[in-house]
């Protein structure tokens, strides 16, 4: 390919894509971006050379800690084949004894030779709480890394990136210290409170309509209003508008909605509403905010009538892509943000978790339905496991041995001293870029209600369906069966949870206000990143319980039946996504009721068994 061949002169080598993902236009990559392109090509052309190289670093920074000389007796030994012998596979459960030690305080080298800075906490739970992730100074510095090449490669597709800006609407999430002293914090929060990026140099790739000082606000409302005002000011230089993920997009266009008129009034005056109350957030916006009575106007007449068909582009006219994560639990936004956008393309550029940044998505401009991500063979040792097969170390397969098709969990050692690590996400290998495998992202394993950052499993669930119907009890009532979906049509999006009830014969109906304490009781047990959506970051709105008719569970099963089930082996499913089911579930909805009040939650809080 002619165009990439010019990017990466050095030699000749290509980011290798199909015809209509070709590069939009010769030249497009400058200096710094060619060597970067070139660092990805020679990356995933030596795959297992550099996951042999980077397996011999972390083994030998962290020979001396007690995981890997005391608990998996390694003495020193850095080779692939004692690490297969000696290391076994571990979940989180099995280190946490380990990260607790750490986070209360224990500075000896436990995992990681080098010393634990913070800790990155998980969307995952364990017990009920956070899991806490620990992690070290240099990793900000391969996160960073990981950063940079994503625009190099958006570059190739759609070029002039670096003749605008972008609106991101980029937050921090609450955050606290362990016992030892150790801030915890989600790794975005990590990433934006760091140096690397509060005092970052100019990168025209990456010129945010958003002030840092508004980013780094910790009121939700107070953040959020200031990024808005300022991406409606200077609209005309929006090149790409985004979040991380789809449902924070989606969150920023129901605040405009929300918003709309106050906004409009602040650019028309050129000051800011006394509802931002932040002096750091006000002196930043005020450098940016001047009247505009022009804008004042569009904004009003763009969002008064109604019609939010196309928002995005109406608003930004020069937005060329979204750039928000869709895939996984993210995809059932897609259709909404189409709506709201005007079907502009969607870009999920990176791969990443709180214990580790993993690869790219080196065809960026592909359908949602389509991304596969590289994984970067520098970041951490990878290893996959099976599925279908024995839950077993023995069978774990090297990053460059995966075959096409397949599909594995996620296995990783990292420089933080996480060894043979099952993350929890189950990806299907999609191809290769040079000897880099290339994966889809399936599913995150055990999962089944999920809106946001939120992790709700089928155990989970269960417990808070039978917590709450214990308030059914008094009243000669019980739950017969349930299921639930994680419903996005609203924003924020929530869970609804269906039951069908048996009543005692002679007995009253459940009146609403107790159906109403079931939903906040069911609220009351799920996980603590459940109830940190719900009360302070307000991304997840509340549950709500839709009572079905009698009899309801029963066409659910002939329904099923007919189209194929056995009815020997028919289990009612505890999440329904298939839409004629829900219109079945909908169709013989006699009540529905919604939580109260928000849930119990505090910044900090620890598991039950703490």
């Amino acid at each position: 390919m002619a165009v990439m061949a010019e990017v990466v002169s050095t030699t000749g080598a290509a980011l290798r894509s199909p015809a209509s993902q070709q590069p939009a236009a010769a030249g497009a990559a400058k200096g710094t971006d060619a060597e970067k392109l070139q660092f990805i090509e020679d990356m995933t052309s030596n795959v297992d050379a550099v996951q042999e190289r980077v397996l011999g670093e972390i083994l030998a920074r962290n020979a001396d800690t007690e995981y890997l000389a005391g608990r998996c007796g390694l003495a020193g030994a850095t080779d692939r084949a004692t690490f297969r012998a000696k290391v076994p596979m571990a979940t989180y459960e099995d280190l946490q004894p380990y990260i607790r030690r750490i986070a209360d305080g224990d500075r000896s080298p436990i995992l990681s030779g080098h010393p634990v800075s913070e800790f990155l906490t998980s969307s995952g739970t364990s017990g009920g709480e956070r899991k806490l992730m620990p992690t070290i100074e240099d990793e900000l510095n391969r996160r960073q890394l990981l950063y940079s090449l994503q625009m190099p490669v958006m570059n190739l597709y759609v070029p002039g990136m670096d003749k605008g800006k972008a609106l991101h609407f980029l937050f921090v999430k609450s955050e606290t210290k362990t016992p030892g002293g150790l801030a915890a914090r989600p790794v975005l929060t990590s990433y934006y409170k760091s140096n690397h990026f509060r005092n970052r140099p100019f990168d025209a790739y990456n010129n945010y309509t958003s002030p840092t000082a508004a980013i780094l606000c910790a009121d939700a409302f107070q953040s959020m209003y200031a990024q808005m005002v300022c991406g409606l000011c200077q609209r005309q230089d929006v090149l790409r508008v985004g979040a991380v993920f789809a449902s924070g997009l989606l969150r920023a266009i129901r605040f405009l909605q929300l918003n709309w008129e106050q906004l409009a009034d602040d650019i028309e005056a050129g000051s800011l509403t006394p509802r931002v109350t932040d002096p750091s957030v006000r002196e930043a916006v005020a450098g940016i905010l001047r009247p505009d009575p022009a804008v004042a106007e569009l904004v009003r007449s763009e969002c008064s009538g109604g019609d939010w068909a196309g928002i995005v582009t109406r608003i930004w006219p020069n937005t060329k892509y979204l750039d928000v994560i869709v895939t996984g639990a993210m995809a059932q936004y897609i259709p909404t943000l189409k709506h709201y956008s005007g079907g502009l393309p969607m870009a999920c550029t990176m791969y990443a978790s709180s214990e580790c940044y993993f690869g790219l998505n080196l065809r960026p401009m592909c359908d949602p339905s389509e991304v596969s991500y590289t994984l970067m063979p520098n970041m951490c040792y990878f290893e996959f496991l099976p599925m279908g097969g024995a839950v077993d170390a023995s069978q774990l397969v090297d990053l460059a041995r995966v075959e096409r098709g397949r599909e594995y969990e996620l296995v990783i050692t990292t420089y933080a001293g996480l060894n043979r690590y099952r993350v929890g996400d189950v990806l299907q290998v999609t191809g290769f870029h040079n000897s880099a495998p290339q994966f889809r992202f399936v599913r995150r394993k055990n999962v089944l209600l999920s809106i946001e950052s939120d992790k709700t499993d089928e155990a989970e669930l269960q417990r808070a369906v039978e917590r709450a119907s214990a308030l059914l009890r008094p009243h000669g009532a019980a739950v017969v069966e349930y299921t639930s979906q994680a419903y996005t049509k609203s924003i924020p999006g929530h869970y609804v949870v269906y039951w069908e009830l048996l009543q005692a014969k002679g007995g009253a109906a459940v009146d609403g206000e107790t159906l109403e304490g079931c939903c906040l009781e069911m609220e009351e047990a799920l996980n603590a990143v459940y109830r940190q959506s719900r009360v302070a970051d307000g991304s997840i709105g509340p549950l709500e319980i839709r009572v079905v008719r009698p009899g309801t569970f029963e066409e659910l099963m002939d329904y099923a039946i007919s189209r194929g089930a056995s009815i020997n082996q028919y289990k009612v499913p505890r999440c329904v996504t298939f839409p004629p089911i829900i219109e079945l579930l909908d169709s013989r909805v006699v009540s529905s009721h919604l939580s109260p009040a928000l849930p119990h939650w505090t910044a900090g809080q620890r598991s039950d068994s703490d």
